[in-house]
């Protein structure tokens, strides 16, 4: 009988630098966009004189500043090793080297006296 080799998973493999680069420039920008979107929604907001006006403008405010610092986390966010993969943990380990053996302690020589 013969061994079928076990098939390559691709989902394993890691990810191209380039596409990886690509997605995050993508999130960057997009979080930039909801912060420029949240700054014209707070002048909106403060010239129309909504109901909770302070509420809202703090709430835009609040996310036009903390979006930048966010987006730039997450933009230098790289993705775990593969060693660190939750879902490696769980695979099916290769099997432990086995121990080293070790000599059996010498016992001390017997004298063998000729009288």
């Amino acid at each position: 009988m013969r061994r079928r080799r076990s098939a390559l998973i691709i989902t394993d493999a890691a990810q191209n630098p380039a596409e990886e680069l690509r997605r995050r420039q993508t999130r960057y920008i997009v979080m930039m966009l909801v912060r420029a979107g949240c700054l014209v929604l707070a002048a909106v907001l403060a010239m129309q004189h909504v109901p909770l006006l302070a509420l809202w403008v703090s709430l835009c405010l609040v996310g036009a500043v903390v979006l930048p610092w966010l987006a730039v986390i997450l933009a230098n966010d790289r993705g775990p090793r593969p060693e660190y993969k939750l879902a490696n943990r769980f695979r099916r380990q290769a099997p432990a080297p086995p121990a080293q053996r070790t000599l059996p302690a010498r016992e001390a020589p017997k004298v063998i006296d000729a009288d």
